[in-house]
């Protein structure tokens, strides 16, 4: 395990014994470091006997879930859920976040709506001065006439680039296109994702926005550090 997994392990772990409790509606998230989440939440399971109730951000998720021993259920089947614990690819100063790399930004953010907290798990590597500058934000888009959406996308300042798998466009849980919006900086998050989601054909953005309840950074020198949101 190299120096990045260490922290992103650590963060994960810090989190579910912080803010996981037995009897709770649970939300995992998808990406590398909350995978080691769910993996923590499996251990809560399978060696303390935690009743949970789990809602999986993305298939590759829920396959793990079911994987570690965790109960999977569909978010129509509960009310609520009590914490979600998910990565984040970029955190400014007021914790606003871009998500979406990997490829689960939809369900992520329907999940991130139904919770009570939001956790989110980094390393200091995503903590950033201003959103974009570094990671573009991926935007979910229907199939159909989806050039003509990227196009929308342009006109708000970006580089739209569809995301390709093995030479193909990369094609979502929910059988939507992405395109991955580069843009030189963003200074209004807010009026931006506003604007991308007035486009038709956008089915999400990337930006989350006020979603953060919490974010856990992993540091290299090995300390874990927390910051809420005002």
């Amino acid at each position: 395990m190299d120096a990045a997994d260490v922290m992103k392990r650590a963060v994960a772990e810090r989190a579910v014994e912080k803010y996981v409790e037995d009897g709770m509606n649970i939300g995992l998230g998808t990406g590398s470091t909350a995978s080691y989440a769910v993996h923590a939440v499996g251990k809560l399971v399978t060696e303390k006997g935690y009743r949970l109730k789990c809602v999986a951000t993305s298939l590759a998720t829920e396959q793990l879930a079911e994987e570690c021993g965790i109960e999977i259920v569909s978010l129509n089947d509960i009310d609520h859920i009590d914490v979600t614990i998910d990565g984040a690819d970029e955190v400014d100063p007021g914790l606003q976040l871009i998500k979406g790399l990997g490829g689960a930004l939809l369900r992520e953010k329907i999940v991130a709506a139904s919770s009570y907290a939001e956790i989110i798990i980094v390393d200091e590597s995503k903590m950033v001065e201003n959103l974009g500058i570094r990671t573009p934000i991926p935007v979910e888009v229907l199939r159909f006439g989806h050039k003509r959406t990227a196009y929308g996308l342009e006109r708000q300042g970006c580089t739209p680039i569809l995301r390709m798998k093995n030479r193909k466009p990369f094609v979502t849980d929910g059988g939507n296109y992405i395109y991955d919006c580069k843009f030189k900086g963003i200074s209004s998050p807010f009026f931006l994702e506003s604007a991308i989601d007035s486009i038709p054909g956008v089915v999400e953005s990337g930006l989350f926005l006020n979603t953060a309840t919490v974010v856990l950074i992993s540091h290299a020198d090995g300390t874990i550090t927390e910051q809420k949101r005002a």
